[in-house]
């Protein structure tokens, strides 16, 4: 009995540390990348900052620990003050999606590592990093989905040609103020499990050849 609580309770703990992790490495890239590339918007707002509470929303981490569905605090960034314009918006909306693809990288190689050394600890280490994994591959495909405010919607946007990417941007600035609805929808309806699914399960498959085993 004793053995169960304590699983629970460090499974809790993990599962917070790995969204935490998540969502922070997510939004400091978006910071990084801003910077890099001519905006420090999100450093005059102290959003250069691996402190997961300059990136935490209450109700948005709330609902990703009930709902596994929630959000962090949009970084501040202004585009116009990017140097290329074009080639900001694209990388600075990529750099979330791709640091949440490098840290499941990173945690997959840790795992591989340990079990190599054969670690004891590796049981309580090991569910951590597959939560570290999961919850980044996770955070990745998820917001490259081209929905309004989610990073695919600007980078697609950018992608397109330029007549193409004109109407693109005037209908997704028609949807925007109706996206964190559609969003909530394709949740409750499970549309959204429908459409990540073929991606994270093959991004998955891939960090599990990295790691050396299946996801859990």
């Amino acid at each position: 009995m004793l053995e169960r609580i304590i699983w629970d309770a460090s499974n809790f703990l993990f599962i917070a540390i790995a969204l935490l992790t998540a969502i922070t490495i997510h939004e400091y890239a978006h910071a990084r990348a801003a910077l890099y590339f001519g905006d420090a918007t999100a450093k005059l707002y102290g959003r250069l900052s691996l402190n997961p509470l300059k990136h935490l929303d209450p109700i948005g981490a709330l609902m990703l620990f009930i709902f596994k569905f929630g959000w962090a605090k949009p970084v501040p960034i202004n585009p116009r003050n990017f140097t290329n314009y074009k080639k900001g918006t694209i990388w600075v909306s990529l750099a979330g999606p791709l640091a949440n693809v490098f840290l499941a990288l990173i945690a997959a190689l840790l795992w591989r590592l340990l079990a190599f050394l054969s670690m004891p600890s590796l049981l309580l280490v090991g569910r951590l990093l597959d939560l570290l994994i999961v919850y980044n591959v996770f955070f990745a495909i998820f917001n490259l989905i081209p929905l309004p405010p989610l990073d695919g919607s600007k980078v697609l946007g950018m992608m397109l040609p330029p007549k193409q990417s004109y109407y693109y941007s005037q209908y997704m600035s028609q949807i925007e103020q109706y996206g964190f609805w559609i969003l909530i929808l394709l949740v409750a309806t499970g549309a959204l499990s429908t459409i990540m699914m073929p991606f994270t399960s093959f991004l998955l498959m891939i960090v599990g050849l990295i790691k050396g085993s299946p996801i859990f």
